[in-house]
């Protein structure tokens, strides 16, 4: 009886994003061929999925100059074992997710040992070294592009690219209405709910929590009855939380596996730059964005960076439709002004709603997962390289 061989792809992806969508794109991949085969690095969501993992990468989640040196040796343990990984399966396909330098010296590598390679999420050119569209070009097969205006850069240097749409338009979903959420969550929709969204790695924990819950203290005492909620990463551990959760003066209701039902309560949300701002401007909630690096980190970026924001709301939009702070902007008092702003001023509040209901607009219908499995299989035909 001859064997039937399926196709077998190889992921990497090195932070909790990536992780949930290489996840996502083998659950639609499983679909259009039943029978194909996952392997590589990633974490829990792809390890659910089905795929073989070579190495949990949750370890080297990491961002910002230090903390990556901090766990060089880990990160570089990875690398290896992923050649050589490639060395012994020979796998169809590479899809790197993400975990940009990492990705691209692993993609340089697989194309010289003849496989095909798809990045999906391309590295942040609009905002600083758009020659890097040069480079990764070079590495790759193919770019597949979570944002429409990202196409440009691509094809201007001749570089295979597809926009497959944002994968947090198809996930960003409360699974019950906001009535029945606040319910469940003990909330009162009679007094201002409040969101605390410090991020989903241990050093933005560290930087963000404290200053955050010394913004909810004072706003504590501007509105009387404030409610304050903070849905926890999965990344995130309860020890890590309670450390200073337990110093605090307000009570914040912890929730775990239900951000989108936890976000939809709030009134106003303190969150950090990245993917959160985006889901929370697709559930259409006012927020004030803050973000904080290592003192090396930031100079280095201050020099290298042209965006004028960080925010992707604010960035999709192509104007400042949010408040941003960021590195000493970020203070309690900053916070504190800019939420009890949100919650008081009616015109703001709606003109904020307004905008983010422009930027939902333009991300499109969705589809990126499935629109990713697509093109996962098209790459698989022989030939098929310029798409």
């Amino acid at each position: 009886m001859t064997e039937i061989l399926f196709p077998k792809i190889m992921f990497s992806a090195g932070e909790s994003s990536g992780d949930q969508h290489a996840a996502n794109m083998f659950n639609e991949l499983k679909k259009l061929s039943p029978g194909i085969q996952g392997l590589g690095m990633g974490s829990t969501k792809m390890r659910q999925a089905g795929i073989k993992l070579c190495f949990d990468s949750s370890g080297i989640a990491v961002i910002g100059l230090i903390e990556v040196l901090k766990h060089y040796g880990e990160i570089h343990a990875a690398l290896k074992l992923l050649k050589k990984t490639i060395l012994q399966e020979q796998p169809d396909l590479l899809v790197c997710v993400d975990y940009k330098e990492f990705n691209l010296k692993l993609a340089r590598f697989a194309k010289k040992k003849g496989i095909k390679v798809l990045f999906y999420v391309s590295p942040q050119v609009w905002a600083w070294r758009e020659d890097r569209v040069v480079t990764y070009g070079k590495a790759i097969d193919m770019m597949a592009v979570i944002f429409p205006f990202e196409t440009a850069y691509y094809e201007a240097e001749n570089v295979p690219v597809k926009y497959v749409g944002h994968p947090s338009v198809d996930k960003v979903h409360p699974q019950q209405g906001k009535i029945q959420n606040a319910a469940k969550f003990s909330l009162r929709l009679d007094k201002p709910v409040v969101g605390i969204l410090p991020g989903s790695r241990e050093n933005e924990i560290k930087r963000m929590l404290p200053v955050m819950l010394g913004a909810a203290e004072q706003l504590a005492k501007l509105h009387n009855g404030v409610q304050f909620v903070l849905p926890q990463a999965d990344s995130i551990s309860d020890e890590l939380l309670q450390r200073y959760l337990s110093r605090s003066l307000v009570k914040v209701i912890v929730i775990k596996h239900q951000p989108y039902d936890v976000i939809q309560c709030c009134d106003a949300i303190m969150t950090t730059s990245g993917t959160a701002s985006l889901e929370i401007a697709l559930l259409q909630v006012p927020m004030v964005i803050a973000y904080k690096l290592s003192a090396s980190t930031y100079f280095i970026a201050k020099k290298l960076v042209k965006s004028r924001f960080i925010g992707l709301p604010n960035i999709i939009a192509g104007k400042g439709i949010i408040k941003e702070l960021i590195q000493d902007e970020v203070t309690q008092e900053n916070l504190t002004a800019e939420i009890h702003h949100i919650l008081e001023n009616t015109v703001y509040r709606m003109t904020m709603l307004s905008a983010l209901a422009d930027v939902k607009e333009k991300l499109g219908p969705g589809g990126g997962s499935k629109n990713m499995a697509e093109l996962v299989m098209k790459m698989l035909q022989p030939g098929a390289l310029r798409l």
